[in-house]
């Protein structure tokens, strides 16, 4: 049977039970594989695009399932990919000696009111990003196309197979290549060429070799693509050669020394200049916010039969919205408590710290779920920058941090120190948290949106 998945009269089992458990069972397992790779190479793959593939073979047993349950799993699945972003900011706790180990509830109520305020965010975003946007949306579209190509029965049948195929066979030519390169070594995945410059100088030609990033440049387009390209250019062929003449030794720069200069110089450089194109990227899309704010606000203050809109165009309601809010603010008051009421320090100090770390990563939380979305939303989740949005939301909370502490004569001791290093720490991985969440959701509502 098929169905005009646009229609507003659609009346389709969406949030299914067994939607939801084949959902958790993927979460669990995309989750594992994402925090290794997270930490064995610092990169994570966006898994709405695997988990569509999944849900989609797994559900075709069932004779009534349909893409928007399908939709359902996927989304539930691809939060995976990106809340395993944590990885890149809390083993700085163990790694600064602070923790021993990962405290269960803190970690969970990190992860719980970050992705939770990474949700709601992207509640008035979505229509300046997503429904009013010309945006390409890579992945979410490519997940889109996928769950369509599942769901088509009868006259389409050969169409869907033919497209089914191609996705399979895809697959299978990218797992040969890594097979080949990471399993029998047989292939290089990358290669790089030193070469001199200047007197003292040296640089890189790093050519990589990915099927994964070869799969993302297509979707991504041209215009995306040459963004990378200059980059690399900046930094290979500017910052680095200028940088290792400047700073060399007498003997001259090697390979070694080349590459802490890119990563403790030319690295922040970048992490500025995607700073600086947040903020512009905000500011230009204030307007369409507001606008998109506005509309949401009278959509949810409206009662049901007021609003009278389309079944693919309906927010929560204000008073679901703020139950939610006071939930949240409530979990990251306790959570931000337990962490700072493990130091023995003033109680004006300790609830100082608490409001200043649940406001800071608010603040900070709503500007990254915007700029991450933009991001989401031009090159895709597995390409936006999470790392430098960290690098830049670390610097503005270890300010905030360094200003208290100095205040309070912190620094006179060596524990006051490593625990206003770890506060700092604290409030940023709330923002990550922030930021991986509304850099997915954006992207699963844009997939969301067109298949109905």
């Amino acid at each position: 049977m098929k169905h005009d998945f646009m229609s507003h009269d659609l009346h389709l089992p969406e949030l299914t039970v067994r939607g939801m458990l084949l959902g958790a069972l993927i979460t669990v397992i995309f989750t594992a594989s994402n925090v290794y790779l997270g930490l064995k190479v610092g990169l994570t793959f966006s898994s709405s695009i695997p988990a569509a593939i999944i849900s989609m073979a797994i559900l075709r047993f069932f004779k009534d399932s349909n893409v928007l349950e399908n939709n359902m799993v996927q989304t539930q699945a691809s939060a995976a990919g990106t809340l395993s972003a944590i990885i890149f900011i809390l083993p700085g706790l163990l790694m600064l000696g602070y923790w021993q180990g990962f405290p269960f509830w803190q970690t969970f109520l990190i992860c719980a009111c970050g992705g939770s305020l990474g949700v709601l965010f992207t509640i008035p975003l979505r229509r300046a990003m997503v429904v009013n946007s010309d945006l390409p949306y890579p992945e979410g579209r490519a997940a889109a196309e996928i769950l369509k190509v599942g769901s088509h029965s009868g006259a389409e049948a050969s169409k869907s197979s033919s497209g089914m195929a191609d996705i399979v066979s895809g697959g299978a030519v990218a797992g040969i290549i890594s097979l080949c390169a990471n399993g029998f070594k047989v292939l290089g995945d990358s290669m790089s060429f030193w070469l001199p410059v200047g007197s003292k100088g040296i640089t890189q030609i790093p050519l990589g070799f990915s099927t994964a990033l070869l799969g993302a440049g297509y979707l991504i387009g041209i215009a995306s693509g040459i963004a990378i390209l200059v980059g690399v250019l900046i930094a290979w062929a500017g910052f680095v050669p200028y940088l290792t003449n400047m700073l060399a030794p007498d003997g001259g720069a090697t390979a070694k020394f080349a590459m802490a200069v890119w990563k403790e110089k030319v690295r922040f450089i970048g992490a500025g200049a995607i700073g600086i194109a947040a903020i512009w990227t905000l500011i230009t899309l204030i307007k369409p916010i507001i606008e998109g704010m506005k509309i949401s606000l009278q959509s949810m203050s409206g009662s049901s039969a007021e609003r009278e809109l389309h079944r693919m165009d309906t927010d929560m309601s204000t008073k679901s919205v703020l139950i939610v809010f006071a939930i949240i603010l409530i979990g990251l008051v306790i959570t931000f408590w337990d962490f700072v009421s493990a130091v023995p320090i003033s109680a004006g100090l300790m609830w100082t710290l608490v409001v200043v770390g649940v406001v800071v990563a608010l603040l900070i939380g709503f500007f990254v779920a915007a700029a991450c979305g933009y991001m989401a939303g031009l090159i895709g989740t597995s390409a936006s920058p999470i790392s430098g949005i960290g690098i830049l939301a670390t610097i503005i909370s270890s300010l905030v941090v360094y200003f208290i502490a100095s205040e309070n004569n912190l620094f006179a001791t060596e524990a006051g120190v490593q625990f206003a290093t770890a506060m700092a720490i604290f409030m940023t991985s709330v923002v990550i948290a922030i930021a991986s969440i509304s850099n997915d959701n954006l992207q699963d509502l844009k997939t969301g949106q067109l298949v109905g």
